[in-house]
């Protein structure tokens, strides 16, 4: 009897163990690091809104007076040396204009007119080329300037290298803490990236009556930045 119980509670008890120095076993550490790489960029190429705003009675007026002024300005755009393929519409609408009476009158709004906007974004592959393009559309019948947006064709290169920089920061980092600590790298655990393309703000809006008959630029620089994570198994 006293033998057969032993055995029973050794039995029982040899699972236990294995779970028991499991537990004991010190966690492994780790090292949590990100960095940045940038390039900088002069602008070569510019994207230019601009557009017409036409009022009528009725719609159909409205939108007649926008297709005429709009065909000037696509002819002007041709002149100046922009190609079709750079050429979008990117807006077009038409909507009421309300008249606005006196909130004491009690009386209603109503239609008195129609408004139609029409905008073309135009790609302008020679820098140098975007202050006469601007004084072509307005010289056309254009009467808005939506914004001018500045941009590189060499933006992919640009990247890659920014990449590169933070890859090779983030690693210089990682040393620098090894030898500052007095630890070892293990393996690499987990890698990420985030980051983008970011142009330098350059606000470009006005109406037609503020432009001469040289408009000046200012394409500024543009930014490439890209961000890098990693995390590493240490040890001592």
């Amino acid at each position: 009897m006293i033998r057969t119980a032993a055995l029973a509670l050794a039995l029982i008890a040899l699972p236990v163990a294995p779970s028991l120095a499991q537990d004991a076993e010190p966690r492994a550490a780790h090292l949590s690091l990100s960095a940045d790489g940038e390039v900088r960029l002069v602008p070569d190429q510019a994207t230019v809104s601009a557009g017409v705003v036409t009022q009528g009675e009725t719609a159909a007026e409205a939108v007649r007076a926008n297709a005429n002024a709009m065909s000037r300005v696509f002819r002007e755009l041709r002149r100046a040396g922009v190609a079709e393929r750079d050429m979008q519409t990117s807006r077009l609408s038409v909507n009421p204009i309300y008249s606005r009476p006196e909130r004491s009158s009690g009386a209603s709004p109503r239609i008195t007119g129609y408004e139609a906007r029409n905008t073309v974004s135009a790609m302008v592959r020679e820098i140098d080329e975007v202050g006469a393009v601007i004084d072509a559309v307005f010289d056309a019948g254009a009467n808005t300037l939506d914004g001018v947006n500045f941009s590189s064709s060499q933006a992919d290169a640009a990247r890659d290298e920014a990449r590169r920089l933070a890859v090779a920061a983030l690693y210089a980092r990682r040393d620098l803490y090894a030898q500052a600590a007095g630890f070892e790298i293990v393996r690499l655990m987990n890698f990420a990236e985030s980051g983008g393309f970011q142009p330098m703000p350059v606000p470009m809006m006005a109406r037609a009556e503020s432009f001469d008959a040289s408009t000046p630029v200012a394409a500024g620089e543009l930014v490439v930045r890209a961000s890098v994570s990693a995390v590493w198994e240490i040890r001592e």
